[in-house]
């Protein structure tokens, strides 16, 4: 092997580790909210251009605080998501990890509508739903947002992964739970709604199912008639199988 050789095979090794190290130092300035303003902005243009997984990755960064004033911070977000639609479906696996640990996923649900759509983007929300589980969490606002999304896209799949968290431990989750879940309009949903509302101690929720279950006339079980009638708040009854307002 000759000497021109050894250098070509260098060549490529280093391209990679300059391309890495650039990566590395572009994601720093995208992560703090301590960068100049006009560098961190450069960094984001450049990285939406790439259309790549890493860039994807860094570019999720900033998605991580905020930044005053905030139409500042809502043009460099949107530049985000603009670079995440350019990296297509190279951005869903960097977006499903930032999303398993977010304080929001409002911005990444705006990036995933544009890369998706249809049953693709219903199946992908659904896997971004089932990352959670039904108990306690500092902060639920994933979970609300992503049942909030389903709600857009009444569907069996979407029945069947939002009822059990109409009984979450948090009671902003079973209300979006709750509303998702009328949002399909099947009245297979009963026997879990009566479950909510039997084990619900939240007025406004009692009263969102009561008044659901009403509104659609749906019958209510004979097994279920008694648990029901003991739950239902004021203003409600059970008359033949149906609940009346």
């Amino acid at each position: 092997m000759g000497l021109l050789d050894l250098f070509k095979k260098k060549e490529p090794s280093a391209a990679s580790s300059k391309g890495d190290r650039d990566l590395a130092r572009l994601e720093k300035l995208v992560s703090s909210k301590f960068s100049q303003n006009l560098d961190r902005q450069d960094a984001l243009d450049r990285l939406s251009q790439m259309g790549t997984a890493g860039a994807a990755t860094a570019l999720l960064k900033r998605f991580t605080w905020t930044l005053d004033p905030s139409i500042t911070d809502q043009e460099e977000k949107a530049v985000v998501v603009a670079g995440l639609v350019k990296a297509g479906k190279e951005a869903l696996e960097p977006i499903r990890s930032h999303c398993a640990r977010a304080e929001s996923v409002t911005w990444p649900l705006k990036a995933l509508r544009q890369i998706l759509s249809g049953d693709e983007l219903v199946q992908e929300l659904l896997t971004l739903l089932d990352q959670f589980d039904t108990d306690y969490v500092r902060n639920p606002e994933p979970k609300v947002q992503l049942l909030q999304a389903l709600g857009e896209h009444p569907s069996e799949d979407v029945r069947i992964a939002a009822e059990p968290f109409i009984t979450d431990a948090n009671e902003a989750v079973r209300f979006a739970a709750v509303t998702t879940v009328f949002a399909v309009e099947d009245p297979r949903s009963v026997p879990s709604l009566i479950a909510g509302l039997a084990e619900e101690e939240s007025l406004r929720i009692k009263n969102r199912i009561a008044g659901g279950l009403a509104e659609r006339g749906w019958e209510i079980p004979e097994e279920l008639r008694a648990s029901c009638t003991s739950a239902l708040p004021p203003g409600y009854r059970l008359d033949g199988g149906v609940i009346r307002g």
